[in-house]
């Protein structure tokens, strides 16, 4: 029946192949001629010949998955022929007997290039991470290839959807990587729907009981809420048609994630969110027409409805880096309640959701401007050539600079400058060159003297001072927010130092004669190892300017004679669990098995889910699962991650912090300890009250055993009538 698929798969597999083969084909929806479709068919049966005994951790034949990988690749982002090739080919290498010489053999050399990005290290011994290097491998690939990340994002949001067959810390491992890189890079490309979908997935495995509660709540609320929101668009719909602007409307509901983290952003209930739905109104014109159509649109919008206009983003004058375009309103609707409205053109609609495939497809060769997608493409790849840290660090400052939101700055000529939200004055100097940072002293920002380490906001002008006799300096490190700037800033100290070489070389000389010994590379190096320096510029650097001195030479080289006493460091190497069976890894309890510090970062309590580190000759470090401290942790050290089972002893309590909001009335301070000491016999930590305006605003840390003792000191506090909210702090 069917002739070129190997016998180790049975005859309903057979089918189910074939099935997913025709669903591939039908999701291509780039051109499909008869050459390509021949050669996709190419690589289809060679994959299912290279993966026919593979089986993935569900039972189901391994060529399932880069099917699918293809099939997301090809629909989802919209990519072509060599894309789909690649994206069936992507584990080849890595998994079965087949070399990148049969690839390039086969299907040609650009196939080989990019199956060679999406090849995993094989060998990483002495790396600090294996996970770091591997992204760091992918991320670089935009340097040359941008399709290598594409189809990265394909394997990885398909690896997302079927992890349920994983065991737990495998899955946390894979979620916090997805949370920590690859759906920020989503973001980035402006693929919306792949985005919201890993982010959706990644809440799922890292704290199930949010994600299954937030999505029963938008289920309990949607049938109303949909009925609400025709209601709401009949009037505009009737306005716009009045007016002759043809749009069309449509009712958008937010992720799972997305109302989450509003949630936590605001400190606010489910029941007091503004909605979890949003209202998008999409006008069909000519590219020309798009900016006047869309502010027509939001003008019938507040003919209809009173917007709120603090809450009003022109992302069309200024797009956002990854392409998008919209406005967003909100408006008080017919019910009392707020409504955010999207308005956008169809373009910007596609490029919101398939991000950089269809900006490609509308730019023209009569687009001479750089769009914020072309800027940021260019940030990253000069990051990727700059100076190359290690692996973990290149993907934090990778992260830092091209992840954040961004904000728009102008320099006194009017020049439109994009950083990252959070950036300084500092920041900015560096942005515009090194030597204009290297003598920065301040800054003129709106016409106002400012610091170096101002942070600057949105719609800034800023004018940097400068100095011939200023130099970089290491505290600047703690004024700078972006990877560029450091990177900058790190070269401008080595090129100062450098020019100390010759004269602390001399000094260096006379000391070692006044030990009576050997100004030889030897001493040198073993004053530079207790003194934590890589560097000679660095050594005689400090030997010049007196932070190396003859005291501090004679008690590494004659320590007898020195009352100083030196520690030796030792670094330690990953401790790895590479097992692979679900029961191997091992799990912890609070019962005093092992040392374990319960971290403050997240201050988590029996009853949360927790995740625990596992790094030699240290205590097991236990944070909360969504913690973005252990996300971090996970996204570099998967391997040292240990099952976390909470089974605490009674009398063990463990701190939590709730912040409080209130009423001022007499007789509050008294009604809350009242309720912690006496009612509910609590031990209380600390304290703090602010009173503003006849609001109370107050932070209080508290020893409870468990969740269920905090959740019901929160509800006992809520029923209080002065207190208006009550939530859990997630951090200090």
């Amino acid at each position: 029946m069917m002739p070129f698929l190997p016998d180790t798969y049975s005859k309903e597999e057979k089918e189910e192949i074939e099935r997913r083969h025709q669903r591939l084909i039908d999701a291509w929806h780039t051109r499909k001629e008869a050459q390509d479709l021949e050669m996709v068919d190419k690589a289809f049966y060679f994959a299912c010949e290279a993966h026919k005994d593979q089986r993935r951790r569900s039972g189901e034949p391994y060529i399932y998955h880069p099917i699918e990988v293809a099939t997301i690749a090809a629909h989802d982002i919209g990519l072509g022929r060599t894309s789909i090739i690649c994206a069936l080919l992507h584990d080849v290498v890595e998994d079965t007997k087949y070399t990148l010489d049969d690839i390039k053999e086969m299907f040609g050399e650009k196939v080989e290039r990019v199956v060679d990005g999406l090849t995993k290290f094989a060998n990483m011994e002495g790396a600090e991470s294996a996970q770091a290097e591997n992204f760091k491998k992918v991320i670089s690939s935009l340097s040359y290839d941008i399709r290598v990340v594409l189809i990265k994002l394909s394997d990885r949001l398909h690896n997302m959807r079927t992890l349920d067959s994983m065991p737990k810390h495998k899955q946390l491992k894979i979620a916090s990587e997805t949370t920590y890189i690859y759906a920020p890079l989503a973001y980035r490309l402006g693929l919306h729907a792949i985005q919201i979908e890993l982010e959706d997935l990644s809440l799922k495995y890292t704290n199930p009981t949010i994600y299954y509660n937030i999505r029963k709540r938008m289920d309990d609320v949607r049938s109303k809420s949909m009925g609400e929101l025709r209601n709401f668009i009949a009037p505009i719909e009737a306005e716009l048609m009045k007016n002759g602007i043809k749009a069309r409307a449509e009712i958008k509901e937010r992720s799972v994630n997305s109302v989450w983290k509003r949630m936590m952003d605001k400190e606010l209930a489910f029941e007091d969110l503004y909605g979890s739905f949003i209202v998008r109104l999409i006008t069909d014109c000519p590219r020309e027409d798009e900016r006047m159509e869309c502010w027509k649109i939001y003008a019938v919008l507040t003919n209809c409805y009173r917007p709120y206009t603090k809450k009003l983003k022109d992302w069309i004058s200024f797009p956002k880096a990854n392409g998008y375009e919209s406005l967003h309103a909100v408006v008080m609707g017919q019910t009392g309640n707020w409504v955010e409205v999207q308005i956008r053109s169809e373009r910007m609609e596609e490029i919101a959701e398939k991000g950089f495939s269809a900006y490609w497809k509308y730019k023209t060769d009569n687009d001479t401007t750089e769009s914020g997608f072309d800027e940021w493409l260019k940030k990253a790849q000069d990051l990727i050539s700059g100076e190359s840290d290690n692996a973990i660090e290149f993907v934090d400052n990778f992260k830092l600079d091209l992840f954040s939101d961004e904000i728009y700055v102008f320099t006194p000529q009017g020049r439109m400058i994009t950083l990252p939200k959070g950036s300084t004055v500092l920041d900015f100097a560096y942005s515009i060159h090194s030597e204009i940072g290297d003598h920065s002293i301040a800054a003129n920002v709106n016409n106002q003297l400012a610091q170096l380490d101002r942070k600057l906001t949105k719609g800034d002008q800023v004018e940097i001072i400068t100095s011939e006799s200023q130099h970089p300096q290491e505290k600047w490190f703690e004024f700078l927010a972006t990877a560029t700037a450091k990177s900058r800033l790190k070269s401008g100290i080595k090129e100062y130092r450098r020019t100390f070489r010759e004269e602390g070389e001399k000094k260096y000389e006379e000391i070692m004669r006044k030990l009576d010994m050997e100004p030889s590379k030897a001493n040198r190096n073993e004053v530079m190892a207790a003194e934590k320096l890589t560097s000679t510029i660095d050594f005689y650097y400090n030997v010049a300017t007196g932070k190396i001195d003859e005291r501090l030479i004679r008690s590494v080289l004659k320590p007898q004679s020195s009352s100083s006493s030196f520690v030796r460091y030792i670094t330690f190497g990953l401790l790895g669990n590479n097992s692979k069976e679900k029961d191997e890894t091992p799990s912890i309890t609070t019962s005093g098995e092992f040392d374990f510090n319960v971290s403050t970062c997240c201050n988590p309590i029996p009853g949360d889910d927790v995740i625990a580190f596992s790094f030699p000759g240290e205590p097991l470090q236990i944070h909360r699962s969504n913690c973005p401290k252990a996300i971090q942790l996970s996204s570099r050290f998967g391997n040292n991650i240990v099952k976390a089972k909470w089974q605490p002893k009674s009398e063990i309590a463990f701190l939590a912090e709730l912040k409080i909001t209130a009423l001022d009335t007499k007789g509050l301070l008294n009604r809350m300890t009242n309720l912690l000491s006496n009612e509910m016999q609590l031990n209380l930590h600390s304290l703090h009250m602010e009173a503003k305006q006849d609001v109370v605003e107050a932070a209080i840390s508290i020893y409870v055993h468990n969740t269920k003792e905090l959740d019901n000191l929160m509800a006992k506090l809520n029923q209080l009538k002065e207190i208006q909210k009550v939530v859990r702090k997630n951090s200090k």
